[in-house]
């Protein structure tokens, strides 16, 4: 069974930055895809950035050049660097693992940007 546990996120000031991790475990293989996905109060989730199993890596537009999803060699645990942080960047994000057609969800970490 596969299983993704958040760190926790926490609140940080505006321009400030926020690592969060989350481990993986129970898979059988490696994932077709590892991504980070947000839902701010009131809005759909929205995917925040995904690599795939290659390496390629895409983002949304509204954090491009500030967020960094990385994983580790052995795809147990997967990164997203979040750095210039501001109040729109508020939001429940997701750890998510796309494998063998079934797609895996943590339980949500709370991000908060304010002064």
């Amino acid at each position: 069974q596969v299983q993704l546990v958040e760190s926790l996120g926490g609140l940080v000031q505006p321009g400030g930055s926020l690592r969060l991790s989350c481990a993986v475990s129970g898979t059988t293989s490696s994932p077709y895809a590892m991504a980070w996905y947000r839902q701010a109060p009131g809005k759909q989730r929205e995917l925040v950035a995904r690599m795939l199993s290659g390496g390629r890596t895409n983002y949304a537009d509204s954090v491009r050049g500030r967020f960094t999803i990385s994983r580790d060699n052995a795809n147990t645990m997967v990164y997203l660097q979040m750095n210039s942080l501001n109040p729109e960047d508020t939001a429940v994000y997701y750890c998510n693992v796309d494998q063998d057609s079934f797609s895996y969800w943590g339980q949500g970490t709370q991000v908060t940007v304010s002064s």
